[in-house]
């Protein structure tokens, strides 16, 4: 069975961690590392079985590979999972036995942080291995990703707003935003100050309570949320969301939001096309933490990393030309430019999309 799942998602290698001491249980997956290491965070969730974390890290691997491609980097793809609750699980004897395994890689993955985990996580990692970033900024890191992270989201849905609406004026559009933990904080400032009115939900009631106090945001429930007619819909919390029982609820032209592997299956992606709906492939919008983090690699300069981070309007902007010319979802379109990345960098050590356009 595991060797199926990773032949159909393609992964290079599988690694599972176990140590008995702290009660870390951990799976790293290395899905492609064509054009580099694989680069990617380590996701801290209480999963209900460990099928459920395999294939959760897998997904998420590909889906790293993708981002890393379509973003121009020379950097492969690779996520991991620790089984367990981060509000109680966590230890530092966790996170390094962790960075232990990590270590033994010798560069063929390289970590970060993701849902679950935090800046002082990958510190203690860092005590065990090199290949880690997103650790404190005295470490010579540029510390959390989530602000930059959400720089890269807004203006992901400034090039949706712009090919849907003919603009990237967000003022008195109305964003629906599912989940306002860190990224989706920072994000709802962002579309706040560009004069987005804010419609919010968190399973988390304090996330939630924050958004409507400093960002005058409505609160509606965890549910209601795919109800609401908006503009845009921005999903930030868990993957999955846009399956066969929401995809009839939206009430949005546009879906682009933070969370990773937003669509169930592919096929979601091809019906909200056909119901008209702009489906900003979510490896793109969301790629701002992986182009900051990334950035440290050669010695981390801020400004160079939002500069880049910036680019992810025209990145996108290019791929809804592309989807354009050949008729299909914007999110077939990203993975065709990624996949040509891919494939011409075997072939000619060149990472150019010239004649894809």
């Amino acid at each position: 069975m595991t060797f199926t799942l990773l032949d159909h998602y393609g992964v290079e290698q599988l690694v599972y961690c176990q140590d008995k001491q702290s009660g870390l249980k951990a799976i790293i997956a290395i899905h492609d590392t064509t054009l580099g290491p694989a680069l990617g965070g380590t996701r801290m969730y209480p999963y209900a079985s460990e099928d459920e974390a395999l294939e959760d890290v897998v997904r998420l691997a590909r889906g790293m590979t993708y981002k890393a491609a379509a973003a121009g980097l020379q950097l492969g793809g690779g996520k991991a999972v620790i089984i367990g609750d981060p509000k109680k699980d966590k230890s530092e004897a966790l996170f390094r036995a962790f960075g232990k395994y990590v270590n033994t890689l010798q560069g063929r993955y390289i970590t970060a942080e993701d849902v679950g985990t935090t800046v002082m996580d990958m510190d203690y990692i860092h005590q065990e291995t090199p290949y880690v970033t997103g650790v404190s900024p005295e470490f010579g890191s540029s510390g959390n990703p989530s602000p930059v992270t959400a720089f890269g989201v807004f203006q992901g849905i400034r090039a949706a707003a712009n090919e849907v609406y003919g603009s990237p004026d967000l003022s008195g559009k109305v964003v629906t935003v599912q989940g306002v933990g860190s990224v989706a904080y920072h994000l709802c400032g962002f579309l706040k100050e560009a004069g987005a009115e804010l419609i919010v939900t968190d399973v988390v009631q304090e996330h939630v309570d924050r958004a409507v106090r400093e960002y005058n945001a409505t609160a509606v429930g965890v549910n209601e949320i795919y109800t609401v007619p908006c503009d845009i819909f921005a999903p930030c919390a868990m993957g999955g969301i846009l399956n066969d029982d929401t995809l009839s609820l939206l009430k949005a032209r546009i879906v682009a939001g933070a969370a990773n592997n937003q669509l169930r299956e592919e096929r979601h992606g091809d019906l909200l096309h056909e119901r008209g709906i702009l489906y900003a492939p979510d490896y793109v919008v969301n790629s701002g933490g992986l182009i900051n983090v990334s950035d440290e690699l050669q010695g981390y300069q801020r400004e160079r990393a939002l500069n880049n981070v910036a680019k992810i309007y025209d990145q996108l902007g290019t791929i809804f030309e592309l989807a354009r010319q050949h008729s299909i979802p914007a999110f077939r379109a990203a993975d065709m430019l990624a996949i040509h990345r891919i494939e011409q960098y075997k072939k000619t050590n060149d990472y150019s999309i010239e004649g894809m356009l």
